[in-house]
């Protein structure tokens, strides 16, 4: 059960899960670039090899080839994205939380705190599906050498130009397929592991800064265990030329099983679990300061 000692606060939850979502994307953008790397590269002609041989000849041939600069290709786009989303997604929680409770002091179950992280994973959706198809391509044009985007407004405008608010929204069911379980198992996961890590007698507020980082981190991990399958199919369709998959995600899935069998859906792994620690450590622990900073700021708000 989940101990909440102070009562929940949507609106703080918004602004310091803003702080925690700029958290985040310093901490992961770059691992998040070689995951789309990985994902998105052709399958190679017969007789030629893959560009990329794993997560590290990726980081290596990118570090090389474009210096630095390289790995944080395209974070203008989730920085803008990510701030407003992060701070949608813990509104989203602590509305879902609650909506759930009868009395401000209630303590939620762990199936009560799933449904309020799905909750969340809805909220995002909106903001987080036209970001990542925007971001997914900026990163894979990089690679593969053919600039056709200036950057993330001009990729925007031509997305518009060629087929309208559709085109920037392509992949929004599979973002949904992989956000809104993933986002119960993130928020559930968190909350099971700070109570694990909170001595007896002890609160919450009391959790050491290596204790959130590793609550944080092992949800991100949790978070994606969930997501990545989903998030496999949703790069190779917000990436493909238009009609290439005419009935969407069930045609990305035929194709990638087909091909290249079923661990094709666990493309990336490493990266995004290299990713996945560090990036919601930071994440989770850029909140619960700004939370702190917040409950001192505005006690009754």
């Amino acid at each position: 059960m989940s101990k909440q000692p102070q009562p929940i606060s949507p609106l703080k939850n918004f602004f310091a899960g803003g702080f925690g979502g700029v958290c985040l994307v310093f901490a992961g953008h770059p691992l998040d670039t070689i995951k789309v790397r990985l994902q998105t590269q052709p399958k190679p002609k017969p007789g030629e090899r893959l560009i990329y041989a794993g997560t590290l000849d990726c980081f290596k041939k990118t570090l090389a080839k474009e210096g630095m600069k390289g790995l944080y290709k395209g974070m203008a786009a989730p920085i803008i994205g990510v701030t407003p989303m992060f701070a949608v997604c813990f509104f989203g929680f602590g509305l879902g939380k609650k909506l759930q409770q009868k009395t401000p002091h209630d303590i939620l179950t762990y199936p009560q705190l799933f449904a309020a992280g799905m909750l969340s994973g809805v909220f995002t959706t909106a903001i987080m599906a036209p970001g990542e198809r925007i971001k997914c391509l900026l990163q894979i044009q990089a690679s593969t050498g053919e600039v056709k985007y200036a950057g993330p407004m001009d990729c925007v405008k031509q997305l518009y130009g060629q087929s309208g608010i559709r085109g920037i929204y392509k992949g929004t069911a599979l973002t949904l397929m992989r956000d809104v379980p993933a986002s119960g198992m993130y928020f559930m996961s968190y909350e099971w592991l700070k109570n694990l890590l909170t001595p007896a007698g002890k609160s919450h507020n009391e959790l050491s800064v290596p204790s959130i980082l590793f609550a944080g981190g092992m949800a991100g991990i949790c978070n994606w265990a969930v997501a990545i399958p989903a998030d496999v199919l949703k790069s190779r369709f917000q990436t493909a030329p238009e009609g290439k998959y005419p009935n969407g995600f069930r045609d990305v899935l035929r194709e990638l099983v087909r091909e290249e069998g079923v661990a094709s859906l666990y493309k990336g792994f490493n990266a995004v679990m290299l990713r996945a620690f560090p990036a919601n450590a930071a994440c989770f622990l850029g909140f619960e300061f700004a939370m702190k900073f917040l409950n001192w700021l505005a006690p009754n708000l």
